[in-house]
């Protein structure tokens, strides 16, 4: 049975999976917040590596890591963001993750490191992304970065995903988990606003950041992902499934 540290969005999230794949346990405990967490709440998660790493290695056990495959990890990187390039974290939140990977990878504990897109489900945190476009396009005005993009991609298929890619047990590994297709933040606000037939009032920010992931090792390590479905309108099913499940 996998052990699931934590109790948040991610941690519930994975709760499907938590009767499969013994010997490994998932750490999905740690800072979430991409801006706004101060130094303090970066050292209680690296903290917390530290310890269940500590853990893994006394027992024997593979350790699943939550990193970021977003703005903040790949948003200064010249094309699709890769996991087997040297990357410059645009955002104090991608520098830390990427201080944890490196911390996780010197332990010499076995491991399975995924970069995770932005991902949509039932019960998201009121601090990430798509509940709080939700909650402004009800209360009738929406605040975006001009030009910002987000790869979205679903609860469902991450699942899939991960459980793929442990049952796989290809050594230590480091892996994007998103769909390969970046949507404009407008595109995701105006299919929301359609969907709950509400006319919000757009307010820009003059700043946001293109950027792409690569899911080329994803797509050679699970095959599966060529009939998921991605592609540029992937983000449409996504959020439609979250608005019927009466989580919107």
């Amino acid at each position: 049975m996998m052990d699931i540290v934590g109790t948040g969005f991610l941690a519930r999230s994975l709760r499907p999976l938590a009767g499969r794949h013994p010997g490994t346990v998932a750490l999905a405990a740690g800072e979430s917040r991409t801006s706004g967490a101060s130094g303090a709440d970066f050292a209680r998660e690296a903290a917390l590596l530290r310890d269940v790493t500590k853990q893994c290695a006394a027992s024997g056990l593979r350790l699943l890591f939550f990193s970021t495959a977003a703005t903040g990890m790949y948003g200064l990187a010249e094309g699709p963001g890769r996991e087997d390039t040297p990357v410059s974290p645009s955002t104090p939140y991608g520098a830390h993750k990427l201080a944890l990977e490196e911390q996780l990878r010197d332990s010499g504990v076995d491991h399975l490191i995924l970069r995770l897109g932005h991902l949509v489900g039932p019960h998201g945190r009121d601090h990430q992304l798509i509940p709080t476009l939700l909650r402004q396009v009800r209360e009738g005005a929406v605040t975006m970065h001009r030009n910002a993009v987000r790869d979205l991609i679903g609860v469902s298929d991450t699942l899939t995903i991960i459980d793929r890619l442990l049952a796989a047990h290809r050594g230590a590994q480091t892996v994007n988990v998103a769909s390969g297709y970046a949507v404009p933040v407008e595109d995701i606000v105006d299919h929301l606003a359609r969907a709950l037939r509400l006319e919000p009032r757009k307010e820009y920010v003059d700043s946001g950041v293109r950027y792409a992931i690569s899911t080329e090792k994803l797509r050679a390590l699970v095959p599966k992902v060529a009939e998921m479905g991605f592609g540029p309108d992937y983000y449409r099913r996504v959020l439609n499934d979250l608005i019927a499940a009466g989580h919107a």
